[in-house]
C-alpha cells in the first residue's frame, strides 16, 4: 500500500494519531500514546481500531482515499500492567523530574538511598531522582550521614501514579481533537 498526501506541503509526521484504549482512555500519557499516520491507517485496514476523529488531510493510493485519523480507539481492551517496569525514565517520572534533595530539575541522575557499596539494591524503594551536584555531595553515604533526606520516600508506583504525574508534562503538540480525551493539568489551568 503506497499512499501519498494530497497536499504535498504537509509532512506525514505532522499528523500523528492519538491511540485510545477500548475504554477511550489514552494507552499512556507520558509518553503520550501516538502512532504515525501509516500505523494508524494500517490498523484501520486490519480492523483493529475505530476512527474517532480525523484530520482534514487526505492520503490516497490508486485504489482508495482516506482522511488521516487524528484519534483511534482499539477495538479490544488492553489491560495495562499494574506496576510499570523499573527504568531510569520511570523513576524520573515518579519523582516528577525533580531532584529529591534540592528540587532542581537539571542534570538528573538517580541516587541509591542506601548506596550499592553498603548493600543497597537498585529497586523502586531504594532509588530517587537526584541532580548531579546532590548525587556527588551525598556520595557513598547514607542519608542521615550526609544530612540529605529525600523530599519524598521512594515507592513502587502504579501505572496510574505515572499517568497522573505524566499529565503534569503535556507534550509540545496537542491537536484540538484530542482535548476531550486528555486531562493535562497545565492545559486546564486558566
Amino acid at each position: 500500500m503506497t499512499a501519498h498526501f494530497r497536499q504535498s506541503n504537509v509532512s506525514p509526521q505532522a499528523c500523528p494519531a492519538l491511540v485510545l484504549n477500548a475504554d477511550y482512555r489514552p494507552l499512556s500519557y507520558y509518553p503520550l500514546s501516538l502512532w504515525g499516520w501509516q500505523d494508524a491507517i494500517k490498523a484501520v485496514f486490519l480492523d483493529r481500531v475505530n476512527i474517532v476523529s480525523e484530520y482534514d488531510k487526505i492520503v490516497r493510493s490508486p485504489s482508495f482515499e482516506i482522511k488521516l485519523p487524528s484519534i483511534v480507539s482499539l477495538k479490544s481492551y488492553v489491560r495495562p500492567p499494574r506496576h510499570p517496569a523499573f527504568t531510569r525514565f520511570n523513576v524520573f517520572l515518579r519523582d516528577r523530574f525533580t531532584c529529591q534533595y534540592c528540587g532542581e530539575r537539571e542534570e538528573l541522575t538517580f541516587d541509591h538511598i542506601v548506596p550499592r557499596s553498603k548493600g543497597g539494591a537498585t529497586t523502586w524503594e531504594n532509588v530517587v531522582a537526584a541532580c548531579s551536584p546532590c548525587n556527588l555531595r551525598k556520595g557513598n553515604r547514607l542519608p542521615h550521614e550526609a544530612r540529605m533526606l529525600p523530599a519524598m520516600a521512594p515507592y513502587r508506583p502504579t501505572v496510574a501514579d505515572l499517568h497522573r504525574n505524566g499529565r503534569q508534562f503535556p507534550p509540545n503538540y496537542l491537536h484540538e481533537s484530542w482535548m476531550d480525551y486528555l486531562y493535562w493539568d497545565s492545559v486546564l489551568e486558566p
